[in-house]
């Protein structure tokens, strides 16, 4: 793990996953402090207070019988499900996280270009499961009126 800071100052934290299923030889992820409850930093400062992971081992271990163990994907969507049966939700699959938290971005204002790359999405194919999309795209309509316009002649039919 590592911080960097941008040319303005803020601070992201970087480390590395040694291997995913679409990258094989592995890829940094990243993620920048937010405020409120969805704050990556906090989450992981809780996970380290809790799990208190070893030096030596898997950076997302939890504490298991006398030891530890690492973290895996259907342990991760497991420990989910059973928080959201607990919140009265329902579950999400994996995909479907990934296209929640796209969501939540573009709900924040993010760019689609910009969302394009922080999801490491090769297509626009993501676009297709979005959901809210009068909320997605009112920022950019309001804030371009002449957008909006054109945005509605095509996408309106003509009065009669």
């Amino acid at each position: 793990m590592r911080k960097e800071r941008d040319r303005q100052g803020l601070e992201t934290t970087v480390f590395h996953v040694p291997r995913t299923k679409s990258a094989p030889a592995g890829e940094d992820v990243y993620w920048a402090r937010q405020e409120g409850l969805s704050d990556p930093e906090a989450a992981f400062a809780n996970h380290k207070r809790i799990n208190d992971p070893p030096h030596d081992g898997p950076l997302f271990a939890y504490r298991w019988k006398n030891g530890h163990r690492a973290l895996t994907k259907s342990k991760f969507i497991l420990r989910l499900s059973k928080a959201a049966r607990a919140a009265g939700k329902d579950p999400l699959q994996g995909h479907g996280i990934r296209i929640g938290a796209t969501l939540e971005y573009l709900l924040r204002g993010v760019p689609f270009d910009a969302m394009k790359v922080l999801g490491r999405w090769s297509s626009d194919a993501f676009t297709v499961y979005l959901r809210k999309h009068a909320q997605i795209m009112a920022p950019y309509l309001q804030e371009n009126p002449a957008i909006h316009e054109s945005f509605s002649r095509y996408t309106m039919p003509p009065v009669r």
